[in-house]
């Protein structure tokens, strides 16, 4: 006798709130790309660095817009372009010149257009995008111009997945006390400790092997320590800035994992820190 379909028990939705399968996939594919354009040169994880940086730009740019801000993409998406190509070329204080530049261009852009307190809000808005995005991607650029750069990017790019990775399963499997429940209601605490412990196992295979870096293993438990922590305020300050724009994800071309600034939101404030410690260690 076949059971009456509405007596049948509601089918859970995922803990991770998300389409597992696909932000698996999603995920692989990413890093396949990722490790193909460190593979040979550095030149063309460059120029995936310049397309990244600028899809996530546009996306900032349409979210703004849902409060009528107004960013000027176009002097925005050049002068990113310049910070990366730039930082990665002449170093820290080409960094931050051709970051200084985009903004005046930026703000002289809008002006143009007229004055008023619009005017205002937008300029703020824009150097913020102009901080956010570029300025602290320009971090992984310094670092790819290193000695061992390509190495030092993958460990901090490995380091990020180590994180999201580690957050996921122990946040799934264990989670219990929320993180932050006003801000992002699925992070945990035991979500945290699962990525402090696969971050640190990345830092120090990373770190301290002769494949790697080779650097005292001490490093890459203090690289597992602060990726977590910074990748996590990261990650809640977009979810700040996305609950007041009413968002859920900032974009839809990453199946599985919403936009691609939600996949960056974290790596850009880690970025900065992981420059300097490697700095400092090698």
């Amino acid at each position: 006798m076949t059971a009456d379909p509405l007596s049948r028990p509601p089918r859970r939705k995922p803990r991770a709130g998300r389409n597992l399968p696909a932000a698996i996939g999603v995920g692989v594919l990413l890093l396949v790309v990722v490790a193909a354009s460190l593979g040979y040169r550095p030149e063309p994880f460059v120029l995936l660095a310049v397309v990244a940086v600028g899809a996530a730009l546009w996306e900032l740019r349409q979210a703004f817009g849902r409060r009528d801000i107004r960013i000027p993409f176009v002097p925005l998406a050049v002068g990113s372009t310049g910070i990366l190509v730039s930082s990665y070329l002449s170093g820290a204080e080409a960094l931050m010149v051709s970051f200084l530049l985009t903004v005046v261009g930026c703000v002289v852009w809008r002006l143009v257009d007229g004055g008023g307190p619009a005017a205002v809000r937008d300029a703020a808005a824009t150097t913020f995008a102009a901080a956010y995005l570029p300025f602290m991607a320009g971090f992984v650029m310094l670092m790819l111009a290193e000695p061992q750069g390509r190495m030092r990017v993958l460990l901090f790019i490995l380091l990020a997945v180590a994180n999201d990775v580690g957050g996921y399963v122990a946040g799934v499997l264990f989670g219990r006390h929320p993180l932050a429940p006003t801000v992002s209601p699925k992070k945990s605490w035991e979500g945290l400790i699962g990525s402090f412990v696969l971050a640190t196992i990345v830092g120090v295979v990373g770190a301290s092997t002769s494949w790697g870096l080779g650097l005292s293993p001490w490093v890459g438990v203090a690289l597992g320590i602060v990726a977590p922590l910074t990748a996590t305020v990261g990650d809640l300050a977009e979810s700040l800035l996305k609950r007041d724009l009413e968002l859920k994800d900032m974009g839809t071309l990453l199946p599985g994992h919403g936009g691609i600034l939600d996949r960056l939101d974290s790596m850009l404030i880690t970025a900065p820190f992981v420059y300097l410690m490697l700095s400092v260690a090698l």
